[in-house]
């Protein structure tokens, strides 16, 4: 690689941006960054690394180059290949390799730095590159940054204070005649007692209840997750709202309720009768408004302490729920096939069982296709500041 002089060159990472600051400035290109510093600083290098530490995912390589009125090389590189390793140790807690090279009877210095699958702080703060600029992470962006990047999924963590006794046994009969009826489980899992059963499920970490084991089976979830409820109102019009309510319990004992409540309360059934027989049509197919509760409820961010909400139209049915959609997926690629990504695998994965939801991704399309038969319009679906309406 030909250096010009001024260069902080990175060799393994995308990225247009520009870095304006005492230590380095300039411009980048694809693979590059361009910059240059009148007086270098390891503190202030420690902390450019900490952000990109945060989201690289291949090895970087930096290259320090000192510039004056004219190109002059690093004039201290004995005494900086001492200290860039034992500061960036001391500060950031990991070891990066340094490298002296010279071009053009000039020396710099080469950083090569590996990704880490834990979280690096500077100082006991994380930051965060995005675009042109850095930002700290703070509040529910910090805590969905670092079960990222340990591997562990919202639903996983374990809750104190709360035991298996406490939970409530109709939320376990509830889902055990399900499962029995999805054949999804051995029937030996099955008939355990509820603690066999939750660790079945991967629902217990060394004893403890995992938050999916409290919200499923606990009959006063919001004791310890806010929020984890469902909303469901009558409007008129947008602003007009008529009657609501509001199901709380264990997300198993609420997902029959909410649907169960829907076509009892706020439907409208247009009644003829067959002979004797009478018939009820309702507006929507019950089979689409269970598999969009049922996803909806399986499937939201719980740590948003914000409940599902439901509005029911003469016309029209809005589920809107908080979620966490995955980078790289746009509204499309929801409604088209794809693979099963569950922001809250713990959760899907005992619906599955209970044979509630599918594991294939499937689930918007296959409301569509039933709504279809009836006649109805398929479903609109548009992500708005994070809520899939």
């Amino acid at each position: 690689m030909l250096l010009k002089a001024g260069h902080l060159c990175v060799e393994g990472v995308d990225i247009n941006a520009e870095f304006p600051c005492s230590l380095c400035c300039g411009y980048s290109r694809l693979n590059t960054f361009t910059c240059f510093f009148l007086e270098f600083d390891t503190i202030r290098l420690c902390h450019k690394l900490s952000s990109w530490l945060c989201w690289i995912d291949d090895t970087i390589r930096l290259y320090v180059y000192q510039i004056g009125y004219a190109a002059i090389g690093v004039p201290n590189s004995r005494k900086l290949m001492e200290d860039i390793p034992n500061k960036v140790r001391d500060v950031l807690g990991i070891i990066v390799d340094v490298n002296l090279l010279a071009q053009d009877g000039k020396e710099y210095i080469e950083i090569c730095v590996s990704p880490n699958t834990y979280s690096v702080n500077y100082r006991g703060e994380y930051h965060y590159r995005s675009g042109s600029t850095k930002q700290l992470l703070k509040g529910q962006a910090l805590n969905q940054f670092l079960l990222k990047r340990t591997g562990i999924t919202w639903d996983s963590v374990s809750i104190q204070d709360v035991a298996i006794r406490d939970l409530r046994n109709d939320s376990f009969d509830i889902f055990r005649e399900q499962a029995v009826l999805s054949k999804r489980m051995d029937k030996k899992d099955i008939d355990s007692f509820n603690e066999q059963l939750l660790d079945s499920l991967n629902l217990l970490d060394h004893g403890m209840l995992k938050r999916a084991a409290v919200l499923l089976f606990h009959h006063n979830p919001k004791k310890w997750i806010p929020g984890s409820y469902v909303k469901i109102g009558y409007f008129e019009t947008d602003s007009e709202l008529r009657y609501q309510d509001e199901i709380h319990g264990s997300l198993i004992l609420q997902a029959d309720k909410v649907v169960d409540l829907i076509f009892i309360k706020y439907l409208k059934a247009e009644i003829f009768y067959r002979g004797v027989t009478r018939v009820e049509i309702y507006p929507f197919p019950k089979e689409a408004i269970r598999e969009a509760v049922f996803n909806a409820i399986a499937h939201k961010f719980y740590g948003t302490l914000i409940p599902i909400q439901i509005r029911v139209y003469a016309d029209k049915i809005i589920i809107a729920n908080d979620c966490v959609f995955p980078d790289d997926w746009t509204v499309d690629d929801l409604m088209g096939s794809h693979c099963s990504r569950p922001y809250n695998p713990l959760i899907a994965n005992t619906f599955f069982r209970a044979g509630s939801i599918e594991a294939w991704g499937e689930v918007l399309r296959k409301s569509g296709i039933v709504a279809q038969k009836r006649g109805i319009p398929c479903q609109n679906i548009w992500l708005k500041r994070k809520i899939l309406w």
